[in-house]
């Protein structure tokens, strides 16, 4: 098994993007980029918003766009793939015209050249961050919100925990730290992300924290844990995919 302080050679590429929102219109907007995907990476992370609605003619879309790009293809859903409540359909389409994998709350391993890739993926939920987030307190509805996004991270948490692999990558839509969302209104961040996830994610040893979500935020961020956190929603990497590489 590979030390995670010890370069590896090859080193992990990891291929990633969100909030691509596929419809018929997009069809064919990433497709020549990932004609180069095997040359350029091991994965390709797909971190939610996949459609604009959560229909199963956009879940076509994106297995038709995504689907078949030689390099194994893992996927959370997003807030837009929940939206007309198809989430079973879309998830089924994805993972049988596109052989995307559809993570929630739980993993996956891939077998790269550098070592075997642990992939943990959760969609997440909103809340906030540390000293500015809602709590599981008042109304029933605010126990609901922070109850959901305090389950969701203890799936991460232990799908993270769990994996039997040398290298481990959390996958979610929504932000598990601030880092990411600068450039967003302050007002949103509680419905962007929450510290829970970035909690989750520092219980394991993982290498790297890939999402979505916020589309005006920034790039880089880490942890509290130091883990690196990468934002890859499209309209922040302003490309068919950025490639992050482990090692």
């Amino acid at each position: 098994m590979n030390d995670p302080h010890d370069p590896l050679d090859p080193p992990i590429r990891i291929a990633a993007v969100g909030d691509v929102h596929m419809d018929q219109d997009v069809l064919g907007r990433f497709r020549p980029a990932l004609a180069q995907l095997p040359e350029q990476a091991d994965v390709l992370l797909l971190a939610g918003d996949l459609t604009r609605h959560g229909t199963e003619a956009e879940a076509r879309c994106v297995a038709e766009e995504f689907g078949d790009v030689g390099v194994p293809v893992v996927a959370v859903l997003g807030n837009h793939d929940y939206q007309c409540d198809q989430v079973d359909k879309v998830v089924d389409v994805l993972a049988n015209e596109g052989g995307i994998t559809v993570l929630e709350g739980d993993s996956t391993v891939v077998d790269t050249p550098a070592c075997r890739l642990g992939i943990a993926g959760a969609k997440g939920f909103g809340g906030g961050f540390a000293g500015r987030c809602a709590s599981e307190f008042g109304e029933p509805e605010m126990k609901a919100f922070i109850r959901t996004t305090s389950t969701v991270a203890d799936r991460l948490g232990v799908a993270l925990r769990d994996l039997d692999c040398d290298v481990r990558i959390a996958l979610t839509h929504y932000a598990p730290v601030a880092d990411t969302l600068a450039g967003e209104p302050l007002e949103i961040y509680p419905f962007l992300g929450s510290y829970l996830l970035g909690q989750a994610i520092d219980s394991a040893p993982t290498a790297l924290a890939v999402h979505g979500h916020a589309h005006r935020g920034t790039e880089r961020g880490a942890t509290p844990g130091g883990v690196r956190v990468r934002n890859v929603a499209h309209p922040v990497i302003r490309q068919a995919y950025s490639v992050y590489r482990l090692g």
